[in-house]
């Protein structure tokens, strides 16, 4: 098995900490290590560090190289810059079918999740590994505990072997009265956006539904092979279509399967989804460093100073050399809004 971790994204949802450059996969956000070094090493013990690739925009694989000093310098795939997940699992798909053979295994994974079981996900990709030698295209799906309304939904069909079912149909994000029948049914589950599958399998899909990903990858592989100037390279990849890779081939794909699975699975998509997930006193708090709390509970500080809460419940207050977020927990996805902001106003240094 290869693996591909998908490390372009910006981290937006966690400004100011996250930056255009030093996004939310290089935070210490839980722990000593970065979100991109826990996923890397979450794999080690089935997947050999040359055995594992990660794609990423160009300005940052400094970065990559820089968090994963044991990765081979070879086994970084260079977007000129982000698009989505269609268009970098395709040219990673092309580079990749020059160096393996057909019928390899890969399980494809965001780099800024959080999974608290690591044992049960290896026992999953021992699994998917052998259902995706039969040709399906695998996701896994997240057995929910509570009506979540930010991730988008799997609904499972019929049972394909134990514990792998087809996929009846993909449902985007609901709202609550909609996520609490998804619940009480008990067939549907969360989008993680990890998947497995061969080369092979990928690669016809692909070619089936979006034919045009893999002929600008060629295209832009060939660049890359002729010296091409970065600036040749990037007009090319501008023609990919900015799609994820659900929309493009699993929504539309006839031999994809869904295995559930409980791994403690977090996309840590919001200051809120990382307070959920980090350790609290007994008033439900967190603190990065010291602080005190007065009738003040279900609080989050990121901040290197003394911080004193009264009287206020369910904040996030974050605080960086050059700017501080204050939020209430349920408003903290709006953070993106704020960049937006600051890009019209060109507060580059902010950025």
């Amino acid at each position: 098995m290869i693996a591909l971790i998908m490390a372009g994204g910006s981290g937006t949802r966690f400004w100011p900490l996250s930056r255009t450059t030093f996004p939310k996969q290089y935070l210490r956000l839980v722990g000593d290590k970065s979100m991109l070094q826990l996923t890397f090493e979450r794999l080690e013990s089935l997947i050999p560090p040359e055995k594992v690739y990660v794609v990423t925009s160009s300005f940052q694989a400094t970065l990559v190289r820089e968090h994963l000093p044991s990765l081979p310098p070879e086994n970084i795939i260079i977007e000129p810059f982000g698009m989505n997940t269609a268009p970098c699992i395709a040219l990673s798909v092309e580079y990749l079918n020059a160096i393996y053979a057909a019928n390899e295994t890969m399980v494809v994974l965001p780099a800024d999740h959080i999974i608290q079981d690591t044992a049960s996900f290896i026992e999953a990709l021992k699994q998917a590994e052998t259902a995706a030698q039969k040709g399906l295209l695998i996701t896994f799906g997240i057995i929910p505990n509570y009506p979540a309304t930010g991730y988008g939904y799997i609904e499972k069909g019929e049972e394909i072997d134990e514990g792998i079912y087809f996929v009846k149909q993909f449902k985007e994000k609901p709202d609550l009265d909609t996520a609490r029948e998804f619940l009480k049914q008990g067939t549907f589950f969360w989008n993680s956006g990890i998947f497995c599958w061969t080369l092979s399998s990928i690669h016809n899909a692909l070619q089936e539904f979006i034919p045009e990903t893999l002929e600008i990858a060629e295209e832009v592989l060939q660049l890359k092979q002729s010296f091409a100037t970065e600036e040749e390279i990037a007009a090319v990849y501008s023609k990919m279509p900015r799609i994820p890779i659900d929309i493009g081939v699993m929504e539309k794909a006839k031999l994809r399967a869904v295995i559930p699975v409980n791994i403690g699975w977090s996309d840590v998509g919001s200051w809120k989804t990382l307070a959920d997930i980090s350790p609290k006193d007994e008033n439900q708090n967190t603190f990065k460093n010291d602080g005190f709390a007065l009738n003040a509970k279900d609080n989050y500080v990121y901040s290197d100073k003394f911080v004193a809460l009264i009287g206020v419940d369910g904040i996030c207050i974050v605080e960086t050399d050059d700017a501080l977020l204050i939020t209430s927990k349920d408003q903290s996805e709006k953070v993106k809004e704020v960049v937006e902001y600051l890009q019209k106003q060109h507060k580059d240094k902010l950025l």
